[in-house]
């Protein structure tokens, strides 16, 4: 149960970011309307998970 509360809690700051990240390239190659920034943020969610993943581990001492 810690593991999973440590993931999410991770998740929620690392999602944030990866998000933001992805909005902010789409705003820098010119992608202004809705459905681009929508798409790069649920991107950014998304890939946040494995990033997550391993960030845990790393924080755990699980190899």
């Amino acid at each position: 149960m810690q593991r999973f509360m440590l993931f999410f809690f991770l998740h929620i700051f690392i999602g944030a970011t990866m998000a933001g990240s992805g909005v902010i390239a789409a705003l820098s190659l010119g992608y202004g309307t809705v459905g681009p920034i929508l798409i790069a943020a649920a991107v950014g969610f998304v890939a946040a998970f494995p990033v997550t993943w391993v960030v845990q581990r790393r924080i755990t001492g699980m190899s």
